[in-house]
Parts: C-alpha cells; sequence; structure tokens
C-alpha cells in the first residue's frame, strides 16, 4: 500500500527551472499558477549542474542550488512567494548519478581520477577497479586521435577536455564503452557515472542540500529521478523518508502493463506514466488494431532483438560487469556473457528487486531457454544466482536489465514501431492497443484503492510526443483506411527508402502540425534527425547514412514547400484536426479528475504539441495564458483546454471532499460506447471518445447518462443537465458535473 504522508497535494504545474527561466522569473509566475489553480509548485532539478544543461539532471555539486538557476537566494525568493500564495513546493531529484562532462566541476570525479582507489571518492563511484589495471577508463579519445592527448606537469588535455595530472585513470578510445568500461554510467551517455547512495556516507553527502530544505520547511516533497539505476531502491527510499521526516515523495517508475509498483517502498506512488497509457489507450478505436499500416510488425519480436542489441553493444560493458561478478562456475565466459544477455533481452519488465519479482525473472529465463536452447544449461546456472539477493550479481543484474529495457524500448523499438505512434510512450506497451471502458474503471477504482496519491501526468520532460500531437493521432485510428491511402501518395511524393521510417515521420509531422507556428520546420527537422539516428536501422549517431537522411529532410521540407504534399497533409488535417481537439480535451479532463494528484506539465493548459526533447522544454509564452485566464472575452484556439485545465485544478483544490472514490457511471442509448463518464464521489466527468465514430453514428440521439441521484450542473457551461448527452455535450465534447446544492 502507498505511504500517506501528513502533507499531500492535491494538483502541481511542473516547471523546467535553467538559466533562461530561473528561480526569480519562476517566483514571478506563481500568482498566475495561483489563479489557474495550481496547488503545489513541482520544479526541475535545482543542484548545481554542468553549465548550460537546461534539464539539470547532469549535477556536479550536491551542497548548492545552481548559480546559474538562481542560486540559494533565487530559491529563498521563490519559496517566500510560494508561501505567501500557499503553493506547496515540489522538487525533482538525481540520486542514482552525477555530471562528468567537465571534470574540473565535479570536486568528486576529479579527486577519484588525479587520486585513483586511494581517492576519498573511490567509494562512491561503482567502479571495478580489479578491471582496468586499478585505473579508471574515461572513453573521450576518437579513432586514430591518440596524438592528441597531452600530458604536462600540471595535468592531461584532450582538446577541450581538462583532466587532472594523476595516474590513477587512461584515457581511452570512445569506443571501449560498449565492453571495457569499468564504471557504472546512467544508462549508455559517458558523461554521467552513477554514484553509491547505498553507502551511508554517500547519502548523507550527496543530500546535504536536499536534507537543508526539509529542516528549514523550504521543501514539501520529492520526484526520485530513476530509482531504477539504485542498487536498492526500497532502502534508499526508507533512507529519504528519515531525511525529510515522512515527506510526500514520488517515484520515476516504469511499470509495464500488468506490474505493480512494490508494495513496500516508502512511497506515495509513480509519476503517472501507467496512468497516461491508460489514458490514450480508452480514448483509441480498438477497431482499427489490425487494419492500420504496420500492423503485421511483431512488437514483441522486435523488442527482444533491439534489447538484444543493446546488450551486445552500447551496454556490453554492463553485461560483463554482471558476469564478473558471478561466482566461479565451469563456464566459459564468453557463454555466460551470451547468456546473461539473452536473459536481459527477455525480460519483461524494466528489473525485479529480488527477492521480490523473481516471477519476472523466471519469465526471462524461460522466453531464453526457448530462443536460445543451446544456452540452457548456462541459462540455469546464471539464473540460480540471479535468485539470491546475496549474490553481488543479483542487484548488479536488477540495475542492468532496466538500462537495456530504456535504451532498446524506448530510444531505439519507439522509433521503429508505427503502427499508432501515440502509443509509442515511456511507460507504455505499443503492442498494446486500447483499453475499454470497463476496463478503464477497474485500473481506476484499483488506483484510488492502492495508490490514491500517486502523480498522473499526460505530458512531461520526458514523453516522446506531447498529450495534443498524441490526441491528434489517435485520430488517425478511426480512418484506418484515409491514413493508408495518405501515407502511399505521401510515398509517391516525397519517397523514403524505409516506409517504416516514413509512416513514423508522418505521424509526427501531423500531430504536430501548427501553420501559425514559424519554428515549426527546424523543429520537425530536428526531431527527424533525432527519431531516425534512434532508430538505428538506417542511420545512427555514430555512422550517419548521408543519403538516408538527406532524403528524410527533403520529405520534411516538402511538408512545407511541395504542393502534392501539402494537399495529402491538408486532407488529413481536414480530417483529424476536429477529432483531435475532442480527444485532447477528453485526455486533459479525465487526467485531471481521475484518482490520483493531477500533473499540468508547463505550458499544457493550452495546446502541448510538442515533440521528444529537447523540443519539450522549449520556452512558455506565460504572458499569454495569463493574459487568457484573466480575460475571457479574449479569442485563442485553445481556450477550451485552459477552460477545463482551470475549472479542474480550481475544484480539486478548494473542493477536495469531492474527489475521494471512484465510481464509473454507465450510460444508455445506441451510442453509450461513445462516453466515458465516472464520478469521484460528488463531482462527475464526462468525456467524448470514438468522436469520428460517433459522427458516423449520427450524434448522441437518445443516449442519456445514468446520474445519481440530485440536480447536476456542468461547471464548463454553467447549464443544468438530466443526462442527456445531446444536450450536456453541446458546446465541448466534455463536461463537469456538480450538483446543484
Amino acid at each position: 500500500m502507498a505511504v500517506v504522508p501528513s502533507k499531500v497535494p492535491t494538483n502541481t504545474y511542473r516547471l523546467q527551472i535553467r538559466e533562461s527561466f530561473d528561480l526569480h522569473e519562476a517566483a514571478g509566475r506563481l500568482a498566475y499558477l495561483h489563479d489557474l489553480g495550481v496547488d503545489w509548485v513541482y520544479l526541475s532539478p535545482l543542484l548545481e549542474a554542468e553549465p548550460g544543461s537546461d534539464h539539470g539532471y547532469d549535477v556536479v555539486r550536491h551542497d548548492r542550488i545552481d548559480p546559474a538557476r538562481g542560486g540559494r537566494e533565487g530559491f529563498d525568493v521563490f519559496v517566500a512567494e510560494a508561501r505567501r500564495l500557499g503553493l506547496g513546493v515540489l522538487v525533482d531529484i538525481v540520486p542514482n548519478h552525477v555530471g562528468v562532462a567537465t571534470p574540473r566541476l565535479n570536486a568528486w570525479w576529479w579527486d577519484l581520477l588525479d587520486q585513483g582507489r586511494g581517492s576519498r571518492y573511490a567509494e562512491a563511484f561503482d567502479v571495478d577497479w580489479e578491471f582496468g589495471d586499478g585505473r579508471v577508463r574515461v572513453p573521450v579519445v576518437g579513432d586514430g586521435d591518440e596524438g592528441s592527448v597531452q600530458r604536462t606537469d600540471e595535468g592531461v588535455s584532450y582538446h577541450d577536455h581538462r583532466f587532472p595530472a594523476g595516474d590513477g585513470y587512461e584515457l581511452v578510445s570512445w569506443r571501449a564503452a560498449d565492453d571495457r568500461l569499468n564504471w557504472r554510467r546512467f544508462f549508455a551517455v559517458n558523461t554521467l557515472a552513477g554514484i553509491r547512495v547505498e553507502e551511508p556516507w554517500v547519502f548523507d553527502e550527496s543530500h546535504v542540500e536536499i536534507a537543508r530544505w526539509f529542516a528549514e520547511g523550504l521543501v514539501d516533497g520529492l520526484r526520485v529521478d530513476h530509482p531504477d539505476g539504485l542498487r536498492h531502491p526500497e532502502a534508499y527510499l526508507r533512507d529519504l523518508a528519515t531525511l525529510t521526516g515522512g515527506a510526500y515523495v514520488l517515484v520515476e517508475k516504469i511499470l509495464e502493463p500488468g506490474e505493480e509498483l512494490p508494495s513496500s517502498w516508502a512511497t506515495a506512488g509513480t509519476t503517472g506514466y501507467d496512468v497516461l497509457g491508460l489514458v490514450d489507450r480508452v480514448l483509441t478505436d480498438p477497431a482499427a488494431a489490425h487494419a492500420l499500416p504496420g500492423s503485421d510488425l511483431d512488437y514483441v519480436e522486435m523488442i527482444h532483438d533491439t534489447k538484444r542489441a543493446t546488450a551486445d553493444g552500447i551496454l556490453g560493458s554492463e553485461v560483463r560487469r554482471v558476469v564478473r561478478e558471478l561466482p566461479p562456475l565451469d563456464i566459459a565466459d564468453d557463454v555466460l556473457v551470451d547468456a546473461v544477455a539473452e536473459l536481459v533481452a527477455c525480460f519483461p519488465v524494466y528489473r525485479s528487486y529480488a527477492p521480490e519479482g523473481l516471477e519476472h525473472l523466471d519469465t526471462a529465463v524461460a522466453d531464453a531457454r526457448a530462443r536460445r536452447p543451446d544456452l540452457a544449461e548456462a541459462i540455469a546456472t546464471v539464473s540460480a544466482v540471479l535468485r539470491d539477493a546475496t549474490q553481488p550479481a543479483a542487484p548488479r543484474f536488477e540495475q542492468t536489465s532496466g538500462a537495456v529495457m530504456a535504451k532498446g524500448v524506448e530510444d531505439c523499438a519507439f522509433y521503429r514501431y508505427n503502427r499508432l505512434t501515440s502509443l509509442n510512450e515511456v511507460g507504455g506497451d505499443p503492442g498494446h492497443f486500447s483499453v475499454g471502458v470497463d476496463g478503464f474503471h477497474d485500473a481506476m477504482a484499483r488506483r484510488q484503492s492502492s495508490w490514491p496519491h500517486a502523480m498522473t501526468t499526460l505530458s512531461t520532460h520526458d514523453t516522446k510526443r506531447g498529450e495534443d500531437v498524441r490526441a491528434r493521432i489517435t485520430a488517425l485510428a478511426e480512418v484506418p483506411q484515409q491514413w493508408t491511402e495518405a501515407l502511399g501518395r505521401l510515398q509517391a511524393a516525397a519517397p523514403l527508402s524505409s516506409e517504416a521510417f516514413a509512416s513514423l515521420l508522418w505521424q509526427a509531422v501531423l500531430g504536430a502540425w501548427d501553420g501559425d507556428d514559424p519554428d515549426l520546420r527546424p523543429r520537425l527537422h530536428a526531431y527527424a534527425e533525432k527519431a531516425m539516428r534512434e532508430a538505428g536501422d538506417h542511420t545512427t549517431w555514430t555512422a550517419p547514412d548521408a543519403a538516408f537522411e538527406d532524403s528524410v529532410h527533403v520529405a520534411v521540407d516538402a511538408a512545407f514547400d511541395d504542393p502534392a504534399v501539402r494537399e495529402v497533409l491538408d486532407e488529413l488535417l481536414a480530417k483529424t484536426v476536429g477529432p483531435g481537439f475532442s480527444n485532447a480535451l477528453a485526455a486533459k479532463l479525465v487526467a485531471l479528475t481521475a484518482p490520483g494528484v493531477p500533473d499540468v506539465y508547463q505550458g499544457s493548459e493550452l495546446w502541448e504539441q510538442s515533440l521528444v526533447d529537447p523540443d519539450n522544454r522549449r520556452p512558455v509564452d506565460f504572458d499569454l495564458r495569463a493574459a487568457l485566464l484573466a480575460d475571457v472575452s479574449l479569442e485563442h484556439p485553445a481556450k477550451a483546454k485552459l477552460l477545463a485545465t482551470t475549472t479542474a485544478l480550481r475544484l480539486r483544490r478548494d473542493r477536495p471532499e469531492l474527489f475521494t472514490t471512484y465510481t464509473g457511471v454507465e450510460a444508455d442509448g445506441d451510442s453509450a460506447d461513445h462516453v466515458l463518464a465516472f464520478d469521484r464521489g460528488g463531482v462527475i466527468t464526462v468525456v467524448t471518445r470514438l468522436p469520428l465514430g460517433l459522427a458516423a453514428r449520427g450524434g448522441w440521439g437518445d443516449t442519456t447518462l445514468r446520474l445519481p441521484p440530485g440536480e447536476w450542473r456542468d461547471l464548463l457551461t454553467d447549464w443544468p443537465t438530466d443526462g442527456a448527452l445531446s444536450q450536456l455535450l453541446t458546446t465541448y465534447p466534455v463536461a463537469l458535473l456538480v450538483k446543484e446544492d
């Protein structure tokens, strides 16, 4: 069961704090957020990070707030204004890793390189000292460029890189990261080094500023980044609860469909990707599952192969580290590496936490043995070790399986699988196409019972597509034949050698299209480059295929310049913009009122048509949003979304007693399948689903909600209702009902 702290938000609003939007600037926006209905403000990481870092996940100092983000003074100003307005403060923290791109800025890393095993911080980093002749391998040297490494009495230089004078480390080829690295990173990022917060002194020193926040009453809660990278997440969360006095804590834990968050963890729940997937899927037409282009792709086989390639490639060093930590076994090392890589590739979730979650290891063993009978003996021997939590290889394997899942699925397969890309989202399984209304109700009832204070989200700094991009793409599921024909015409007009990537690209163009955005062309070019290189099947970051990439960029330009392409896009937009608008409002209102603590990602009270990072961290026009909120007479295409957002946020903040239960509300009539409605204990959410199918039926007809006894009024229109949907959903495709009394 979830931990219930004494102080819990009713909703949150995420702000990305950086040099161009620092804590002083954020403090000036708090009055608008209060007017919007926000209860707690949710801040991106604040500790000092690498220079120029927009995200803040590359922390270089744990003892102070980043001066570039406003420093201690800026935070004091921010907190004082938040307290004046009655706002809580939630901060994102990064316990798993630190930034090491600029060694001189990270005193821990600099000392490690300078002093090696004799460094005070040797125990802080996860270094395998026996592998690498007792020296840290730093993979920065380019092919054939060893001559550029210069050593003097003052230190070592390699182009713009500077390193200390000590010989506790060696500069090696960047290619060594794949199979010869001897320290743990964040995923496969060579500039982010894992730290060992399981060591008490490392925990204390890496949380010294965080401890001050709670000792001085500056912060009310924390969001923990990537707990699966930690050796013992449960123990870490226990330590964190002691440090914070049992404050509200969320974990960025990715749950696969059907997977449950460990009940033993001291947390209020996840950051909400699990709910995001359900919201998107309840709005997706199940009839299209086998009718869309790409439906013939085998997703299970695809992710096995991308995970196996990741385990053999960019995370090969981590797989070999697991093998080195196995006890002596009478099996050749190359066979053990093969067996561990296959187990990782077959692991069905991010990781287990032995002795919890061993059923996932059993599933992986069965799958791996079926795929590789030649490895059956090695797999059985290795898995017996991995079941024993006291064996060093067991938690090492768990840390590795999560990294392989993230890189092999989120950052690779999600750019290859193209059936309906609105489903290719963090924490989701694109192989699970849709969820019915009854299934959604069951999931939300369980959430209300077990994790009522977990976060609910639609967009984050990590989502592959903003919520309204996904909402428009989802509409394609209702017109599979038109989409198939349009894709063929687009391929004829701007051909790509990969039809699979063409489908993914054109869905992104369609979802993000905004003819009034002057930055759309460069944004789409940037997205296309990242998407095709992450997919890695036609071009890569390390070995770009110029011909393929040129053809993709030509296609992007054709969206703006080629009349034949524009004609197809205009036809698709005419068909999907309206339904996408309906889906967007439906998703937003459901997310804001369903069980859990809803988060509004910065700016998403208006249209959120961002693509993958860094696009989703673009500046937000808060002046526009404040003006629209203050003056309802101003016109804007997303005014309805702003109305739904502020109405729901204010209601959750000011009337929390209306959101204490969950019951599905049924409808009668020919179009009953097109409504999703639920009662939270005094407020009823009503949204349209499958709007194109509804229009094809001729509208709502006599379809009516079975409302509980009482007189009900829609807060969005201020109209009373008897449940007749033809009247209730005339102005907007969604409604928020409360009793007249």
